[in-house]
């Protein structure tokens, strides 16, 4: 029962990775708050882990503001929601495609802090966690934009964390390799067994990782025993970025 007492509220905790910081975080005695753009989706794993649902656009400031005035300055934010472009060369990236990556990746970040962070810092706590990638590490080809919103991420989580120390809230960012979620299908471009042989080949460990990882990586930094962590990014990779 790490987080009893806590509130958090997880973006895109629906599914895959967020879904699993949900149960974990539920697990782990914290009242949870699924966001996400699917209502229906977000019903259904807060019922499950005994949480609350609330709908919204990450990319959307008045969706951002109408979620925040739903749910009260958490204890824990988790910036979880992202979304990718199919591979491609960096030059055959629609504009369309281009905006929404960012919109959904990095602006969120932004309206998220926007509308939290005030109350974070007039209460003196807080722990933010941004799920970026190994992307941003490590960039692959033909994710180009995709690496950039991911790298983007990684720097906003150091520079959110240095500001906001001396406030008392933390901010850390997590990277996981590609695993098994929604997305995976996107990142490979097509999900076929040689696809995936072609993947893990390149972590070590040799799987994709999975929301359960996430979730127990999540733990650890938004708990009271990473009190002295703040501004890194943990990579939850099987080895990927060595």
């Amino acid at each position: 029962m790490r987080l009893e007492g806590k509130t958090a509220i997880v973006t895109g905790g629906a599914s895959g990775f967020g879904a699993g910081i949900v149960r974990k975080f539920a697990a782990e005695g914290a009242v949870v708050w699924v966001a996400d753009i699917n209502a229906e989706a977000a019903a259904a794993v807060a019922s499950e882990v005994g949480g609350k649902a609330v709908t919204v656009d990450v990319a959307d400031g008045v969706s951002v503001a109408a979620m925040a005035a739903q749910t009260s300055v958490p204890d824990i934010l988790i910036n979880n929601a992202g979304i990718t472009h199919l591979p491609k060369p960096m030059e055959d990236v629609t504009e369309d495609e281009f905006d929404r990556v960012l919109a959904v990746n990095a602006k969120s970040v932004y309206l998220t802090a926007r509308a939290f962070v005030p109350g974070m810092k007039a209460r003196g706590s807080g722990a933010i966690l941004n799920v970026a990638s190994t992307a941003g590490v490590s960039p692959r080809p033909k994710l180009n934009w995709y690496n950039a919103s991911k790298g983007w991420m990684i720097t906003a989580t150091k520079a959110m964390a240095v500001e906001l120390a001396p406030a008392g809230v933390r901010v850390n960012a997590l990277a996981p390799v590609a695993g098994e979620t929604p997305l995976l299908a996107s990142f490979l471009g097509e999900d076929t067994p040689e696809m995936r042989a072609k993947f893990l080949s390149t972590i070590p460990i040799g799987r994709f990782s999975q929301p359960e990882d996430l979730g127990n990586a999540a733990c650890y930094l938004c708990s009271d025993e990473a009190s002295m962590i703040t501004g890194v990014v943990m990579e939850v990779d099987g080895g990927r970025c060595i």
